[in-house]
């Protein structure tokens, strides 16, 4: 990989690293300090990620009008003054509002990361993207470590410890980014094929979201696992440790387990498509074998095959919006792909525990099989999509992935 790409990986591990300080301990700080039930702080979760969605679609413009430069010095900013204002207000009420203006600064930086990545190494295509992925969730597992040992000396130390980690990131994005070199095209063309080429573009857009709804209905059933099925090992007597052991597992599968996934796609699974619906398939396994699931190590084996699933799939998706992207539309594509994703971690909670609540956990995982296969007729469709872009390849010389 280039020198700029490592930078930006770095980035992205340093602020999840920051981001994942605060999220496993929303929930307990709200209930536990700070008084509110279990509604409300799921509510303010959702308020949270609702925040998340708009600062990704902001942060994905702002990328095209003004560059990743200045749009993550100004998401890191907002992150970096809201965790520094946690330290001294953390009542309910400023909880509320600086958990969103958290949510917002983040998005907005997550889209840029990624539009950065496919842009200053187009030609790595998947692999610039798997990397971020990685980051990300190397990211996740610090983050969540080094909070759970802020937090046992001192709640509040985990804001301050929070915003001393975005001011690292800070530090990066100005000494590190401001002279990243983004590889562009721009291409000189009539007035008559302009037109053309921005319906055909238009057309991709169209098929991007028709992808993106099997995306989401990914990411609704992926997030159960940090919200009702957490609650649900609990009822069937599976310790906090042994929970967190599921993640630690997740996180080192992801980051250790690459070389296999490279030789796997190599040899068998060939264009980014066949990557979703293998992934697909395998997050419906990972769902059946959770509806059999009483013991902790049928939870391992869910874990297992879960991971695997989104080694596949995660990738895939930022890949495919970036080859659709029109040059200069980058950061919006990533923006919408990041929305999507954010929007799953926002309503799945809230849908998953009203199945529990009315039904059963059982009811629930066979109704988010059935929605993955929505998601298989949703990849298809978008298949069908592609293949009308393609006739036009030839005449707008435009990309397409496979």
């Amino acid at each position: 990989m280039p020198k700029a790409l490592w930078l930006l990986v770095i980035g992205m591990v340093v602020n999840v690293t920051g981001a994942s300080f605060i999220w496993p301990l929303n929930t307990i700080y709200m209930h536990q300090e700070l008084g509110q039930s279990l509604s409300v702080a799921g509510l303010v979760l959702m308020l949270n990620a609702g925040a998340g969605v708009i600062g990704n679609l902001i942060g994905g413009h702002l990328f095209d009008r003004i560059g990743g430069y200045k749009t993550l010095l100004f998401g890191i900013s907002i992150t970096m003054g809201s965790a520094f204002v946690l330290v001294f207000f953390h009542s309910f009420y400023y909880y509320v509002a600086l958990l969103m203006f958290l949510g917002l600064g983040a998005g907005m930086t997550f889209p840029a990361l990624y539009a950065f990545a496919g842009t200053v190494w187009p030609e790595g295509e998947r692999k610039a993207f798997n990397a971020m992925y990685v980051a990300q969730n190397v990211g996740v597992a610090l983050g969540t470590a080094l909070a759970g040992v802020v937090a046992s000396v001192r709640f509040d130390f985990v804001f301050f410890a929070n915003g001393l980690v975005y001011v690292l990131f800070l530090l990066l994005a100005i000494f590190g980014y401001r002279h990243l070199q983004v590889k562009t095209e721009k291409p000189i063309s009539t007035n008559i094929f302009e037109q053309k080429k921005k319906k055909t573009q238009r057309t991709g857009l169209y098929a991007l979201l028709i992808l993106l709804s099997g995306y989401l209905i990914c990411w609704v059933a992926y997030v159960q696992w940090q919200s009702t099925i957490s609650v649900h090992t609990q009822q069937l007597g599976i310790s906090l440790s042994q929970y967190s052991i599921l993640w630690t597992i997740n996180g080192s599968m992801i980051v250790l387990a690459q070389p296999l996934l490279s030789f796997f796609i190599k040899r068998w699974v060939h264009t980014l498509k066949a990557q979703i619906y293998t992934g697909l398939f395998i997050f419906m396994i990972s769902f059946f074998i959770l509806s059999q699931a009483e013991q902790f190590t049928m939870f391992i084996v869910a874990m297992v095959v879960l991971t695997i699933g989104e080694m596949f799939v995660w990738p895939a998706i930022p890949t495919i919006a970036h080859k659709l992207a029109p040059k200069g539309k980058a950061g919006y594509y990533q923006g919408i792909v990041n929305s999507v994703a954010t929007g799953g971690r926002m309503i799945g909670p809230f849908l998953g525990g009203v199945l529990a609540d009315l039904y059963s956990m059982t009811i629930l995982f066979y109704v988010l099989i059935v929605l993955f296969s929505f998601a298989f007729i949703s990849t298809a469709c978008y298949d069908i999509q592609l293949k009308r872009l393609k006739k036009a390849e030839q005449t707008n010389s435009i990309s397409f992935p496979s």
